[in-house]
């Protein structure tokens, strides 16, 4: 086994654990049918400090290396990340009917609308996650374990997001916990892939972590924190978010 080869296995294995801490956002639904917003609010606003933090590294990592490739990459980011929400919005507008594959499912799709629209959004959404966890690991291995702290703590009140209109609906917490793995399911999928790239054209690599950056922050600030002050105070948020990222910054800084 080529020291390549063992490397893809572990982020591939290093992206399924990330995939698989989104199933743990369900399990509070075991002894409880109801999460509180204000509760729903910090774990977003953490989430929102955590990730921030890392697409800084990220940054960092790029500046380093070339400045005008990490503002391409940003650049990058930022049109993927908005072309997927307009598709996703112009899906959600033209009201099509269920594919035929799920006509015998109609029972779970037809009532729950607006707990798969959060499944399609966080699916793609995962997307840009795998590929920001892969291309970390093009940087130093270290990063790239810490990139996967990060987006694994993410990922847990992101199931929780999912779990809760699932749970409320009458779907079985386990079930809840599949559909929220199901959407971080990307993130393996696009992690090699984003690394492998990296590897073999490593001029790229500060396009890469740019793109993943960007594609990031976008998540960042455009869902995860007005979901959050939706819930608690703008104040509580933003103490919460710079709490966080300082936390993330310093686990950087001692690895």
């Amino acid at each position: 086994m080529t020291q390549v080869f063992q490397t893809e296995c572990y982020i591939f294995i290093y992206a399924l654990i990330t995939a698989i801490a989104t199933g743990l956002g369900a399990l509070p639904f075991i002894f409880i049918k109801k999460i509180t917003p204000s509760v729903m609010g910090i774990s977003n606003a953490f989430a929102a400090g955590l990730m921030t933090g890392a697409s800084i590294g990220l940054i960092i990592e790029a500046v380093e290396i070339s400045y005008p490739k990490l503002i391409f990459g940003l650049f990058l980011g930022l049109i993927f990340i908005g072309l997927v929400e307009w598709l996703l919005h112009k899906a959600e507008r033209s009201n099509r009917d269920t594919p035929a594959f799920l006509v015998n499912k109609e029972s779970f799709f037809k009532n729950y609308k607006t707990a798969m629209i959060i499944i399609i959004v966080m699916t793609a959404h995962s997307a840009a996650e795998g590929i920001g966890l892969g291309t970390s690991f093009g940087g130093t291995f270290k990063f790239g374990l810490m990139m996967t702290i990060a987006i694994a703590i993410h990922n847990i009140p992101e199931g929780l997001a999912i779990s809760a209109p699932l749970v409320a609906k009458g779907v079985p917490w386990w079930k809840a916990a599949l559909w929220s793995i199901f959407t971080s399911l990307p993130q393996p999928l696009f992690a090699v892939p984003a690394f492998m790239f990296i590897s073999y054209f490593k001029q790229y690599l500060p396009i890469g972590l740019g793109f993943a950056a960007g594609a990031m922050f976008w998540v960042v600030f455009a869902d995860i924190v007005p979901e959050s002050q939706e819930h608690i105070e703008n104040e509580k948020a933003g103490t919460i978010i710079v709490l966080a990222m300082i936390a993330m910054l310093y686990l950087q800084y001692i690895l």
